[in-house]
């Protein structure tokens, strides 16, 4: 997927945290590729295969070009996924607002948002009462070294919950004058600040 989307650019990610924030732990293989698991657990679940579904996918290239490479995979377990290719106002309203799609490809680009876990109503439909205790207390435990285990046990829940095929944290190729002065150095980022860069 990092080769065919991200031109190789990226780090895979297990779930919805990535490298480098607070509290991160590697959860990649929780859920490693396994298409004979993925066989037996569609046939556990009584789902028959070929399974047709559609992948639909906004217009940046790490969901155009990864559309046909989750779409490879999946063949291979005997899911049909076919590419349906939007534009950001009908991801947004039928996908994101309507949650009108079986599957999709976006990048979650805003920092610190597992909060949106928490919501029973957000287009992914995620609905868990361990998360919901696990979030309150992560949000007020005053420790950092609480908050730490607490967003980690996260991590590992959302990853074994399986609450979506997370893939990778794309690398963002950035090109500077050396001479510039307070460039943010990860994202994503709240705002790109502006105030804060200046020439030496």
């Amino acid at each position: 997927m990092i080769q065919g989307a991200g031109d190789g650019y990226g780090a895979p990610i297990g779930s919805h945290y990535v490298p480098g924030a607070f509290g991160y732990v590697d959860t990649t293989a929780v859920n490693p590729y396994n298409p004979e698991k993925a066989k037996a657990l569609l046939k556990e679940a009584g789902v028959t295969t070929p399974l047709e579904l559609t992948l639909t996918l906004p217009p940046p290239p790490y969901a155009r070009q990864g559309g046909e490479v989750i779409a490879s995979q999946l063949a291979k377990v005997g899911i049909t996924a076919k590419l349906q290719n939007v534009e950001w106002a009908q991801w947004l309203s039928g996908t994101y607002g309507a949650k009108n799609y079986d599957l999709t490809i976006v990048s979650h680009v805003e920092p610190f948002d597992l909060g949106n876990f928490a919501k029973p109503d957000y287009y992914w439909n995620y609905q868990s009462t361990k998360f919901n205790d696990l979030y309150n207390k992560y949000k007020t435990s005053p420790r950092a070294a609480d908050r730490a285990k607490l967003v980690g046990e996260i991590q590992r829940l959302l990853a074994e919950d399986s609450v979506h095929a997370f893939l990778y944290q794309p690398q963002w190729v950035t090109v500077a004058n050396k001479n510039l002065k307070g460039l943010w150095k990860d994202m994503p980022v709240f705002v790109n600040d502006l105030s804060a860069l200046s020439w030496a």
